[in-house]
């Protein structure tokens, strides 16, 4: 087993704090968007042996290296077999701790035909990967879910088009009630939704919206105005008042126009959702556990100044009403808590223990990774154990298994982990 040093990214939405109060360290001084735990290129994590840590010589070096370099040495070790058959030779899944303190993106992900012919398509002309205008930065999908640990505010897919036509309704009657004249793009969006043909209405709406220019950024201000003069949100609280926020964010953006759209949902703590391709999605505000496929392919469209390709968008998004796609706990004979989407690359585990109070096997089909967020477990498998403090994490081999956490006998405070592990067995 291998204790892992992870990469902070600092996006600018970032929580100056909450990382670092749930980790048990001091805060940086700047944004702390985005822990990674995992094997992607992009920023794998340094995995150090325990016998490394206790035994270094000046001719081995600290013993330290790349989580993916790693893998790549031996990946049926690493892996196994099953994994490395299905998803290649590459980790497959990524674990992030996420802190939004402002929106991110609205966002949507490929599925594996998009983002292969994608990914393919842009090399083939050229593009560099770090270029503003790339869409595709591997040629993989991004199936993903987050689990709350702090009340957690989401937009989640479409809702019923005649739920957002009933909040269009709401406005014209609020503008018609001021004397004020409605925005021309109002009554456009009403004909729209009331398309007989749901996914055509969804779809005639969104376009409108992502490509409406100096129309949707007109409208957008004057129906903030009357929100703020005091337009009555009766019936509409949540989604109203999530428009009047985005746009302080994003002045004008189509991002908060179409957030009337799309499901608003509110998580407590220990709630999860899942977000499979085509899902239109964006994170406001929480912090969680984010678990995805490993890639970091997303197609914007809106809440950013970032590049976003419509055209791309439009081919990528799933025009239909869905429900916000809860994910229960699942608990095993074996006291596993398990949250296991309909994904083949991961399963997220939770792991609560007293003190004393154990073991707890991990439900681990090929490789793992475990971060601890309070007290300290100890890992113990046949070919050994590793002792992990609040904060420390670790990446489990497939050949290490099987691999129980036990909590630490006499310690004070109750031991919380969380593992992400291959999900084949789902």
């Amino acid at each position: 087993m291998y204790e892992l040093e992870n990469v902070l990214r600092p996006y600018a939405w970032g929580s100056t704090t909450a990382i670092a109060k749930l980790l048990g360290r001091p805060a940086s001084g700047g944004p702390e968007a985005e822990l990674w735990i995992g094997a992607h290129p992009d920023s794998p994590s340094v995995a150090r042996s325990a016998a490394a840590a206790a035994a270094v010589s000046s001719s081995e070096g600290d013993g330290r290296r790349p989580l993916d370099d790693l893998i790549a040495d031996d990946p049926v070790h690493h892996l196994g077999n099953e994994s490395v058959a299905e998803f290649g030779p590459r980790l497959p899944f990524l674990m992030k701790v996420l802190a939004a303190e402002r929106p991110l993106s609205l966002q949507v992900h490929p599925t594996l035909e998009q983002a292969r012919e994608g990914f393919a398509r842009e090399e083939a002309a050229g593009v560099a990967r770090d270029a503003t205008e790339r869409n595709y930065k591997d040629d993989n999908h991004k199936p993903e879910m987050i689990f709350a640990l702090t009340d957690f505010e989401a937009l989640c897919g479409f809702r019923p088009a005649a739920e957002s036509r009933a909040v269009f309704l709401h406005l014209a009657a609020c503008f018609d009630l001021a004397g004020l004249d409605l925005p021309p793009l109002v009554p456009a969006l009403l004909a729209d939704l009331a398309q007989p043909d749901e996914p055509a209405a969804l779809r005639a709406a969104f376009e409108r919206l992502i490509a409406g220019g100096e129309d949707v950024s007109h409208a957008t201000a004057m129906i903030v105005a009357a929100l703020i003069s005091g337009a009555p949100m009766a019936g509409h609280v949540a989604e109203l008042t999530t428009v009047v926020n985005l746009n302080a964010e994003y002045p004008g953006d189509p991002g908060v126009l179409i957030s009337l759209l799309l499901n608003r949902i509110s998580l407590a703590p220990g709630e999860a959702v899942y977000l499979p391709a085509g899902n239109v999605h964006a994170y406001l505000r929480g912090l969680g556990i984010e678990v995805m496929a490993s890639s970091d392919n997303v197609l914007r469209g809106g809440l950013t100044p970032k590049f976003v390709d419509v055209p791309e968008l439009l081919r990528t998004v799933a025009f239909e009403a869905v429900g916000v796609p809860m994910l229960e706990a699942e608990t095993t004979m074996l006291d596993q808590e398990l949250y296991r989407p309909p994904f083949r690359e991961f399963q997220l585990q939770r792991v609560e223990l007293q003190p004393g109070q154990g073991p707890v096997p991990l439900a681990q089909s090929g490789a793992g990774v475990v971060i601890v967020v309070a007290g300290t477990v100890l890992l113990d498998s046949p070919k050994g154990e590793l002792r992990l403090g609040r904060g420390a994490s670790a990446f489990l081999p497939a050949a290490e298994a099987p691999v129980n956490v036990h909590a630490i006998s006499g310690a004070a405070e109750t031991a919380l982990a969380f593992a992400v592990t291959t999900g084949l067995k789902a």
